[in-house]
This record gives C-alpha cells, sequence and structure tokens, in this order.
C-alpha cells in the first residue's frame, strides 16, 4: 500500500516527500496510522552525518498514532489502539540491561539497519532510529510501540516520545534536581522546554532558561523559568550574578555544542552537577585543566534518552499531565502538514521556535 512519507535520498541531501510502498505487518510487527510527529533535532543530526543512519531512510523518531493491523504474536495492542512510538526498544539481554540501564541498550537500535518499506520505485529504505515517523503510516516493531495513557490527546502525545521523555529524565532521572535547587537549561528548543517544565515539577527555587534568541523568551517563562539569559561569552557570570555570585546547583545542556557545554559546566557552583542532553558532533571539542576539575568538585555526565525507562515513565508523565502540571501544547510552536518538514529543518538550522509538530 502507498503512502507519503518525507524521505532522506543521501546524507546531506534535502528531503523529498514522496510516495512509498509499505508492506503489510510480518510476526511481532505492528502497522501505525501516524495521527502526529514532532520535528526533533536529532533528525536534523541524522540527515547531516553527525548521526549514522543507513540511507535512503524516512526519518522522524517522536511519534503517536494508531494501530492499523497487527502481525502474528503481537498481543499487548490491538487495531485501533493509540501508540506512543518507542524509537529506543531496549532487548532486556545485553549487559546495560542487565544493570538495569536500558536507555544504553547495546541492540536498541538494530532495527534501523533493516529494510521495512521501498520507493515507488522499488528502491530499499530504511526506517529513521527504528520507527521512521514522518509518514501517514508505519511499520515497526512490537517493541516500539507503547499503549497511549489515558486522558492524553493523541496529537500531543506523540511529543512523549523524545522531547518529553528526554527532558523531564534529564531533571529526575540524570541530575535528580531536589526541592530549592537552583537550575539553568541551556537551550530553549522541545527538549529544553520540557527540562524547565520538569525543573519546576521537581520544585526549583530558581531556573534560568539561555539561548541564542531573545524571541524564545515568552516560551520559556511559560514553561517555567524565572530568569532569561542570551547566550554570549558572559553567560557563566550572569547565571552566578543570579545566584549569589554562587552559581547554579544543577545545568542541563541541550544544544550539543562545545561552548554551551563548558558554559553549562562554569555557570554551576563547587560541587553541581552538569547533564549533557544536547547531540554534537566529533569536531565540538570540549577541554578542562585538570586542577580546574579537582578545585571545582564539579560533575560532568552524558544524557541519552534522558536516562527513561519510556514502559516506567510514560504513566508518571501522564499523571502530570492530567494534574495539569506539564503542559505538552507548550512545548509546540507551530503546527505543520507533511509538506512542511524541509521548511521546519531550515528553522532548525536558523535556531528558531521550539517545536514543529506534524499533524497528519
Amino acid at each position: 500500500m502507498a503512502v507519503r512519507a518525507a524521505v532522506l535520498p543521501a546524507i546531506g541531501s534535502p528531503l523529498e516527500i514522496t510516495g512509498i510502498d509499505l508492506p503489510d505487518p510480518g510476526p511481532g510487527q505492528v502497522r501505525v496510522r501516524l495521527a502526529a510527529a514532532g520535528v526533533c533535532h536529532s533528525d536534523l543530526s541524522l540527515s547531516d552525518g553527525t548521526m549514522r543512519v543507513p540511507v535512503p531512510a524516512v526519518l522522524g523518531h517522536e511519534g503517536a498514532g494508531t494501530v492499523v493491523a497487527v502481525g502474528e504474536g503481537v498481543t499487548h495492542v490491538a487495531p485501533g489502539d493509540g501508540v506512543v512510538l518507542n524509537w529506543a526498544p531496549s532487548c532486556g539481554a545485553c549487559h546495560a540491561c542487565s544493570l538495569g540501564e536500558v536507555w544504553l541498550c547495546a541492540n536498541a537500535l538494530n532495527g534501523a539497519a533493516d529494510v521495512y518499506a521501498r520507493t515507488t520505485e522499488g528502491a530499499d529504505l530504511h526506517p529513521g532510529l527504528n520507527v521512521a515517523a514522518f509518514a501517514e503510516e508505519t511499520v515497526v516493531s512490537a517493541a516500539c510501540v507503547l499503549p497511549v495513557p489515558q486522558g492524553v490527546p493523541l496529537t500531543d502525545a506523540a511529543l512523549l516520545g523524545c522531547a518529553v521523555l528526554t527532558g523531564y529524565g534529564a531533571v529526575h532521572h540524570s541530575v535528580q534536581v531536589r526541592p530549592g535547587e537552583t537550575v539553568a537549561v541551556f537551550g530553549a528548543g522541545g527538549v529544553g522546554l520540557a527540562a524547565l517544565q520538569a525543573a519546576r515539577i521537581a520544585g526549583a527555587s530558581k531556573i534560568v532558561a539561555v539561548d541564542v534568541s531573545a524571541e524564545k523568551e515568552e516560551l520559556a517563562r511559560a514553561a517555567g523559568a524565572t530568569d532569561y539569559v542570551i547566550a554570549s561569552e558572559n553567560t557563566a557570570r550572569e547565571i552566578r550574578a543570579l545566584t549569589g555570585k554562587q552559581g547554579v546547583d544543577v545545568a542541563v545542556e541541550c544544544a550539543g555544542r562545545a561552548v554551551s557545554i563548558r558554559a553549562a559546566w562554569d555557570s554551576t557552583r563547587r560541587g553541581g552537577r552538569t547533564t549533557v542532553v544536547g547531540i554534537g558532533g566529533k569536531d565540538q571539542q570540549v577541554t578542562f585543566n585538570a586542577l580546574e576539575i579537582f578545585h571545582w568538585g564539579r560533575t560532568l555526565a552524558g544524557c541519552v534518552y534522558g536516562n527513561s525507562n519510556p514502559a516506567e515513565d510514560l504513566p508518571v508523565l501522564a499523571e502530570h499531565v492530567r494534574a495539569g502540571r506539564l503542559d505538552l501544547s507548550a512545548l509546540v510552536t507551530e503546527r505543520i502538514a507533511l509538506d512542511g518538514i524541509p521548511a521546519a529543518f531550515d528553522n532548525m538550522l536558523a535556531g528558531k521556535g521550539g517545536r514543529a509538530l506534524v499533524v497528519f
């Protein structure tokens, strides 16, 4: 059956909106009609080669929709069910999974190398980050779908698949913000806005948002920021001035750039904690000297998918949504059609907006 999709023909090439031939689900697979898909910076990182992906591919890894059909052996969802796509399903058997660190599963992205569909000309297509959400419909492994929690609109639920799990997880799992602590969030895109809301939910006393764009201040304050700083060479100094010259307890870096990672670390107090959520390229080199590492006693950690376990965290997030503590719609700055994805990529390159949401 032919459906429309956004295809990446080659690394560095523009996305092409075109028809693809999608097969019926095989054993252990699920076919999903997409309701919405978020346009995430990780998709841009796939398209430009920062993260490797087999091509040609259909990108999009943050989505939700309705089950159309299931293959043999699938029992946890049925046609008509609303589902959230999980782009990094854990295998449960590797070393990381045995330690309970399912976000580091060694086999989570194995499916991205599979051929899941074909172009109308017959060329093989790969599912970008397993789920290929930039399409009217997709076929995924049953492990890649989770039931949409009750009380969460299907369109909004798409954001739970990456931005919210990542931003919330960075705050609650990686740096574990405690009530009364001070927090700085670097980058006010979709993940950053989710992290700001998470810091507010955690009870942070001061929440500083940092971004290169003055236009994002209103978005950031609506998400929970008490202060807003335009990124510059003086960012760390400005944040320390806002915290009695001490620095914040916690910094969450969502941009993946060497300069912002260094500024985030510099913005924390002695003994402070920094987690890096943003995905940067190999050319982004961050340097520290041995004496400052000893003297400041700070910690710097990476954060993959918010160090989250989607199966356990989705119900928690849904409760925050139902209680009004977490506003998913506040993360969306633009609702677009499938044809609008290339322009949304251009906006991300220009540093504009929070999160574009493709609504099918």
